[in-house]
């Protein structure tokens, strides 16, 4: 038996009907229980959105560390990377086109997990004397549960903590990006992999202050140059998209048989790929984005929390549909291609070398931003791990941003020496996505009643000014 065999049924194991019916029960049980919050007050979280793009700043909050608007687009320059372009392409290519369908399931109820999980980082995070703000899921976990009086949550924090690391260790974006940079402009793949280390120390090494600054401007740029190129490919054959829907709506419903280079898919595949690789991309239910969103200057949790909803609307519906419909309406995910070269296929087949060209900027620029954005992740779980013991954690958190490059570097070299498919690469992404979300799970339905009482209080304040509120909420654990 082959390690691919062994990691595709490890994958099955970690992302089967557990994973799957906690994924979806849970974002279903914030949806409904809120009354679909997500949906009635969608235009509420992105008029809030809005006015941080163009204000920048509104909060008068001085503790934490980023603006409102600098969290968000960390948060999105983290989500929207290598898993919108590469991730869907190898969840086409692995469940067919009704993978893409699954992956908007899981993007239209996650924005009620994310919502919450941000909203409870937020409440729960930690401040620093100097005013800096840490929170997320291994933060609400200890003070959640020592508040309710539940017991476990240093196990937990301790599985979560290895999931997140465990993706620092492996490096995945770092290949996939190299790997398309060296087919379309026929470099080598190492020496790509050295200059994307490069360019990640750049801007690690400045922090996670120096990381907001340089993401607020890069992320919103390059995902709408991204898009309008989508776009122009799939408009160019718009007579074709009545068909493209029908085969993802009926591919998620019946399984798909062989065709050209395609292997052929069942149902239950093309929903295991749809679903993991959508919480590989808009993070809802990973925990992750709660991280990046728990060092915010702002208000009221619930407040930062509306940003979440707007993330994975933009991250899944846009970006990732853009790309989906690209691969399926260009009759490009039955090559039998995968990844990266699956997307860069399509995007070619649509504009020419232009658009290999094009794409494979994008993959360097998205997959760029996303990794330096992951490494507030890492640091604020060690932040967590080794508390209060500030030397020591200093020194792991010096160690560990000077070393964020290497992982990625070390296992371009290795694959590419070796010779390693880029799909057992992403079956390994997979498997660290699981275990922290399988926590993260967890944490978050035990504290569902602080983010409903949280969100009834943001609720009545907003859209009842006049309501009799006699109950004070206490909006930050540590006021």
């Amino acid at each position: 038996m082959n390690i691919a065999v062994v990691l595709d049924r490890i994958v099955g194991i970690l992302w089967g009907l557990p994973l799957l019916v906690g994924l979806v029960g849970v974002g279903l049980f914030f949806t409904v229980k809120s009354g679909f919050w997500q949906f009635r007050f969608f235009g509420h979280a992105f008029k809030y959105a809005y006015s941080m793009f163009t204000k920048k700043e509104t909060s008068k909050e001085k503790d934490g560390i980023l603006s409102s608007y600098q969290a968000i687009a960390t948060a999105l320059g983290s989500a929207v990377g290598i898993g919108n372009i590469a991730g869907v392409a190898s969840a086409i290519a692995l469940g067919g086109p009704g993978a893409l369908f699954w992956m908007w399931v899981c993007a239209l109820i996650g924005m009620a997990t994310k919502m919450a999980e941000i909203t409870l980082a937020v409440h729960y995070r930690t401040k620093d004397p100097n005013g800096e703000a840490y929170g997320g899921p291994t933060y609400y976990l200890e003070k959640g549960f020592k508040e309710k009086g539940y017991f476990g949550w240093k196990p937990l924090a301790l599985i979560f903590g290895a999931g997140i690391m465990s993706d620092y260790f492996l490096g995945m974006s770092a290949y996939t990006i190299s790997e398309a940079v060296s087919v379309t402009f026929h470099v080598d793949q190492i020496l790509v992999g050295v200059g994307f280390a490069i360019l990640i120390y750049i801007v690690v090494l400045g922090g996670i202050k120096r990381l907001g600054s340089v993401l607020a401007i890069v992320v919103p740029v390059m995902a709408v140059c991204y898009v309008l190129a989508g776009l122009v490919i799939i408009l160019k054959d718009a007579s074709a998209l009545p068909a493209t829907f029908a085969l993802i709506f009926k591919s998620a419903f019946t399984p798909i048989a062989p065709v050209g280079g395609f292997a052929g898919a069942s149902i239950a595949l093309a929903c295991r790929t749809g679903i993991a690789r959508g919480v590989y991309s808009n993070e809802a239910g990973w925990g992750t984005a709660a991280m990046i969103h728990s060092t915010a200057k702002v208000d009221h949790p619930v407040k930062q929390g509306l940003l979440g909803i707007v993330e994975v609307f933009i991250d899944t519906m846009i970006v990732c549909s853009v790309t989906g419909l690209v691969i399926i309406n260009t009759g490009s995910w039955s090559t039998g291609l995968s990844s990266s070269a699956l997307a860069l296929h399509a995007f070619e087949k649509g504009l020419g070398q232009w658009g290999a060209i094009v794409l494979t900027l994008g993959i360097f620029i998205l997959g760029w931003t996303s990794v330096t954005a992951k490494y507030t992740n890492y640091e604020i779980v060690l932040r967590h791990a080794f508390g209060l013991n500030y030397k020591v954690r200093q020194i792991i958190i010096k160690l560990m941003r000077y070393g964020v490059a290497l992982p990625g570097l070390f296992l371009t070299i290795y694959t590419v020496k070796k010779g390693i498919p880029s799909s057992m690469v992403w079956l390994c992404a997979d498997m660290v996505t699981a275990l922290p979300t399988y926590v993260n799970l967890i944490a978050l339905f035990c504290l569902s009643g602080k983010f409903f009482t949280l969100l009834k209080d943001y609720t009545d304040k907003k859209f009842k000014p006049s309501k009799s509120n006699p109950v004070a909420v206490k909006l930050f654990s540590d006021d």
